[in-house]
């Protein structure tokens, strides 16, 4: 029970970090603001996605909402019915669920998610706190999977001596 308030807790305040940068991107860089954050690195400017990852889809606002909202009741299902094996697993999931929700936000009530770090030192699209938390947490939890895969093949050449 202690690691679903931990973990509600973690989701909310990932979600609330969101949202504020969210927001204050809106204030200081709307519309057509930059400002130089790390030298030829990074800056903040702010756009508007309609679309998914890249702006891929752009104007699929309800199909998006929809979508975010079967995968993350899906994602929070299995998270909650103490199905996961390990607090790896689990926080990776929470992780992603968060940022799905600090994006969902914006689709239904802006119609767009507010993007604005934007890398200089390639060519990449602009994104916000909640894609690096989708990003991060998926990333941790291919990481997971690929260690389960190995401890349990280990496991299973131990049996097979």
């Amino acid at each position: 029970m202690k690691k679903h308030i931990w973990c509600s807790i973690m989701i909310v305040l990932i979600i609330a970090f969101d949202q504020v940068t969210k927001m204050l991107a809106k204030n200081a860089l709307y519309p057509d603001k930059s400002a130089r954050f790390i030298d030829g690195f990074v800056q903040f400017r702010y756009c508007e996605n309609t679309g998914m990852a890249f702006s891929l889809g752009s104007g699929g606002r309800w199909v998006f909402v929809a979508l975010s909202i079967v995968v993350i009741a899906g994602a929070l299902y299995y998270l909650f019915s103490n199905k996961c094996k390990s607090l790896w697993e689990y926080w990776s999931i929470g992780v992603v669920i968060a940022g799905g929700l600090g994006n969902l936000i914006d689709r239904v009530f802006n119609g767009y998610v507010i993007d604005m770090i934007e890398p200089l030192f390639v060519d990449f699209a602009v994104f916000n706190i909640a894609d690096c938390a989708v990003t991060l947490g998926a990333c941790s939890f291919v990481l997971y999977l690929i260690c389960d895969l190995i401890r349990d093949s280990r496991k299973k050449g131990e049996k097979d001596e």
